[in-house]
């Protein structure tokens, strides 16, 4: 890709390790706006358990994707990943510089490998008889249905796990084949401090595209 195109820079990392001031610090310094991505602060009034930034903080350089949800609603990835390429494209629009900063990895994943993410609405009576089955019993549904994701999923993350059952079942198809990576990733590297698990490092690098999502 060309070098003259726009970087997304993105800051990441566990709870507590700072990446918040880093990211207003890094946007003050080189004309920017920060676009969380944190799949708690989205909700409105989730303040003092999210360490959400404060008005003060908020008040330093302009922040997007916060408290754009009511928490009695479902905000899903793929809503956020909609959010955020408008806010983002709207950064650039602005010849400013745009900072994804946040610690839900999925959310950063579903911006920087532009995720196609299967649109199967949330089902809740499905997700609740799932939730109420022994995770192992789940794993082994999974495994029948979609062997590539029952091998690569977290597994020991039941979210995840239901999700995946929940699409499989309701599509009729793989959940591995209906979320793919798309062409056309787009950031340059962002990490801070931490452990290699907990601070995404091995994504970090992989963040070495250019924004040309439109």
């Amino acid at each position: 890709m060309s070098s003259f195109l726009p970087k997304l820079v993105v800051v990441l990392g566990p709870t507590a390790c700072g990446k918040s001031a880093l990211g207003i610090a890094l946007a003050r310094r080189f004309n920017g706006e920060i676009v969380s991505a944190d799949s708690r602060q989205v909700y409105r009034g989730l303040d003092i358990g999210t360490a959400k930034v404060t008005p003060v903080e908020q008040a330093l350089v302009p922040h997007h994707l916060l408290d754009v949800a009511d928490p009695r609603e479902i905000y899903t990835v793929a809503q956020f990943q909609r959010d955020a390429i408008v806010a983002i494209n709207a950064i650039l629009a602005r010849v400013h510089q745009p900072f994804l900063v946040g610690g839900s990895p999925h959310y950063i994943q579903a911006i920087v490998d532009n995720l196609q993410i299967p649109h199967i609405a949330p089902q809740p009576e499905l997700r609740a008889q799932l939730a109420g089955r022994p995770l192992a019993e789940l794993l082994a549904q999974l495994e029948q249905l979609d062997p590539h994701s029952a091998a690569t999923i977290d597994r020991n993350n039941p979210r995840r796990v239901i999700r995946a059952l929940e699409v499989s079942l309701v599509s009729g198809k793989p959940f591995s084949q209906q979320r793919r990576v798309a062409d056309g990733v787009c950031c340059t590297r962002g990490s801070i401090s931490g452990s290699k698990s907990a601070c995404g490092k091995e994504w970090c690098r992989r963040y070495s595209a250019y924004w040309t999502r439109e």
